[in-house]
């Protein structure tokens, strides 16, 4: 459990630097450790939806809301997944 925390302390210390490609990297091996801690999640999902990675924040986002199907932040993620997701789908129609 210590090294739980001491990962996701990690990816949040890397969200708030911007670095969200290692963010992504400490909170996927916060999921090894425990899968069904939610937070990590949410936290994984925000950083792919700063890096236009819809598809990815959306699966995240719908881990989470299988197991707390009330939680705000996955909510508030998917729909911006779904969001990001129908402007590229309208963009690649246009090319």
């Amino acid at each position: 459990m210590e090294k739980f925390k001491r990962l996701k302390n990690e990816g949040n210390d890397c969200v708030k630097m911007g670095e969200y490609d290692e963010a992504i990297k400490k909170y996927s091996e916060c999921m090894k450790l425990n899968a069904e801690e939610c937070t990590v999640y949410t936290n994984r999902a925000l950083c792919y939806l700063k890096l236009y990675k819809y598809e990815e924040a959306k699966q995240d986002c719908d881990h989470v809301l299988q197991i707390e199907d009330s939680n705000i932040k996955a909510f508030y993620r998917r729909a911006l997944a779904y969001k990001g997701l129908q402007v590229r789908k309208k963009n690649m129609a246009g090319i």
